[in-house]
């Protein structure tokens, strides 16, 4: 079984102890007694290390009173104590042994606790077997709780968000230096993935490149169509570095574009602009949907852009605050998240600008600093 590695990832031990204590208090303030958090990227935002998701149980449990504990399968107890250093000290590690069943060490933990919480990501294999344990507790979701830490980005997070997002902009710059023409989509995606890693990053996670018609497929999987002159061609890569992830697209167009694409661009480039010139601590997050979808629909492109205007980052590609109409949260200093609207025209062309933006006390931050004009390329 291969283990993968988050060595040259983890924080300082006391930023660890921090998130943990932070989401224990979310928690409280929640009416929740415990929360159970099994192999996930939260069990990883709040120990440091990617544990193994096995059909062996490992659970984090975080009560609201009481020492932290982490149960785990005696064949992973050294892997752990090794990652997590000297933030083992705060917590009770409880490895079980085959013949062991580790959902009684889990509930005879939470004994007295009316709610708990179950992080979003558990089996259902796991839950149902706590759901017959636990009862009469109530099972509730755990995210809110973890959510609320998780998305306001500490400085050190937006510094490898920051490093990151210049790494996915070298790619971006190198890509459409080239010549696209007379390639394939996938070879073209093949190429973004290696300039991905010369850039600096630990891994390429996508390259979305859609030319011709189908750079209207917002998430299109490149093929074997050939790209030629007279193509837009939509361009959306991220990859991961430290830990945290990039995302940014662009859009080129092969040789000189026809006036109906130059106006259709222009607008998108405005919209985009728009969105990330409204950004500010406050300012609802369905504000900077309405600031992009306002100008493109009153371009006359507004059944062309038909997804939202972005989606929170950093241990993941996609997480909150997403940028939407539906919702009406505050943007807090520390929020990280795209702007990207799109115009797609079904059959012909589309377009699309994505940046990823932090909301500070000043503003928006802009990460990607690459041109947002269209890409003139061969």
């Amino acid at each position: 079984m291969a283990i993968i590695s988050t060595a040259g990832t983890r924080f300082a031990d006391s930023v660890y102890a921090d998130r943990l204590q932070r989401v224990t208090a979310e928690a409280a303030a929640r009416g929740i007694g415990a929360l159970l958090v099994t192999p996930s990227t939260d069990y990883e935002y709040l120990l440091g290390y990617r544990a193994p998701a096995l059909e062996r149980l490992t659970c984090l449990i975080l009560p609201v009173d009481g020492v932290p504990a982490l149960v785990l399968p005696r064949l992973e107890e050294p892997l752990a104590r090794h990652a997590i250093g000297a933030l083992a000290d705060g917590l009770e590690i409880i490895p079980w042994h085959e013949t062991d069943d580790p959902f009684r060490l889990v509930s005879a933990r939470l004994a007295g606790a009316l709610r708990v919480g179950l992080q979003d990501q558990m089996w259902s294999r796991f839950v149902l077997r706590l759901v017959a344990l636990l009862d009469p507790a109530e099972l509730v979701d755990a995210s809110p709780a973890i959510v609320a830490v998780r998305r306001i980005k500490q400085p050190e997070e937006i510094d490898r968000l920051r490093r990151v997002a210049a790494a996915a902009d070298a790619a971006m710059r190198a890509i459409t230096a080239e010549r696209l023409s007379g390639r394939t989509e996938a070879e073209v995606s093949r190429r973004i993935n290696e300039l991905l890693l010369a850039a600096g990053n630990d891994s390429a996670d996508f390259a979305i490149v859609g030319s011709g018609p189908n750079s209207a497929s917002p998430h299109h999987e490149p093929g074997e169509r050939v790209i030629t002159a007279g193509d837009a061609v939509v361009l959306d890569i991220g990859g991961t570095g430290a830990g945290y992830c990039s995302d940014t697209t662009r859009t080129a167009f092969i040789g000189e574009p026809p006036p109906d694409f130059a106006a259709l661009y222009e607008v998108l480039r405005l919209a985009q602009a728009a969105a990330c010139a409204a950004v500010a601590p406050g300012v609802p997050a369905r504000d900077i949907d309405r600031a992009a979808r306002r100008i493109i629909d009153e371009a006359g492109y507004g059944a062309a852009f038909f997804h939202r205007t972005g989606h929170g980052i950093g241990m993941e590609t996609h997480e909150e605050p997403y940028i939407v109409e539906s919702n009406d949260e505050p943007l807090q200093a520390g929020h990280a998240f795209s702007v990207e609207p799109g115009i797609y025209i079904d059959g012909q062309w589309g377009a699309r600008i994505e940046d990823i933006v932090v909301c500070t006390d000043a503003g928006g931050e802009r990460l990607n600093t690459n041109s947002t004009d269209l890409f003139i390329v061969d």
